[in-house]
């Protein structure tokens, strides 16, 4: 999948997922959606999105905005 298109400004929009059977990224309606396995407690799910672009895309990214959300903003570097 090319992310590409959806990083404006080195920023990426995603809708996450946590508690899924898997660890997938999928495009909804123009949107990407992370699914995550891990669950969202005491940081997990967060963590998980990082390592995820980063072994997936070779991104290091940070979570902008969003961290107690299921509406992120990444800044990517």
């Amino acid at each position: 999948m090319n992310i590409k298109k959806y990083i404006v400004n080195d920023l990426l929009k995603v809708k996450v997922i946590p508690n899924s059977k898997q660890t997938e990224l999928k495009e909804d309606n123009q949107k990407l959606k992370l699914y995550l396995k891990a669950i969202p407690d005491k940081n997990k799910a967060n963590k998980e999105l990082i390592k995820f672009f980063k072994k997936e895309f070779s991104l290091k990214v940070e979570i902008k905005s969003g961290k107690k959300s299921r509406e992120k903003t990444l800044k990517i570097y």
